[in-house]
């Protein structure tokens, strides 16, 4: 797959969170529980999920020998994380604002993806922090304050 659409599919992926953490965040506000938007999402996810999964992928689900390889704990622990993140936005959005909780929460995603990348922590590749990736990083962290400054 071409780079441009890799990326373009990464930038659209950013869009769809942004989008997503909105209508959660409205939802959780007018439940008056955030962790009630978090379940819904979760839901929702799987029901959408399924439905991907059958009309495109069906044909190449793994089979019972995939499935019995893989720690148990490997099919729950996303979904710990995914709910404790997904919360946090939806408690924070009203308090901050959509553009600085996101702006703060790509600096958490950006500085723990550059330490797992570099120490290959996942079984992810292993890319090493360079001096062009700090600086990249310093100036996300300019811009994060820029965003949060009046």
């Amino acid at each position: 797959m071409k780079l441009q659409i890799l990326q373009a599919t990464a930038f659209l992926g950013g869009v769809c969170l942004a989008i997503q953490a909105g209508f959660n965040t409205q939802l959780g506000h007018d439940l008056k529980k955030p962790i009630l938007a978090s379940i819904s999402t979760s839901f929702s996810s799987l029901i959408f999920g399924l439905v991907f999964l059958f009309l495109f992928f069906s044909k190449n689900l793994p089979g019972n020998q995939t499935i019995r390889v893989i720690p148990w704990y490997m099919w729950f622990v996303g979904g710990l994380f995914s709910v404790i993140g997904i919360t946090a936005y939806y408690f924070t959005i009203p308090k901050l604002g959509v553009s600085k909780m996101i702006s703060l929460g790509l600096c958490g995603q950006l500085a723990f993806s550059m330490l797992a990348g570099h120490f290959g922590w996942f079984n992810l590749p292993m890319e090493s922090i360079t001096l062009q990736k700090i600086l990249g990083a310093i100036a996300m962290v300019v811009g994060i304050f820029f965003i949060n400054s009046k």
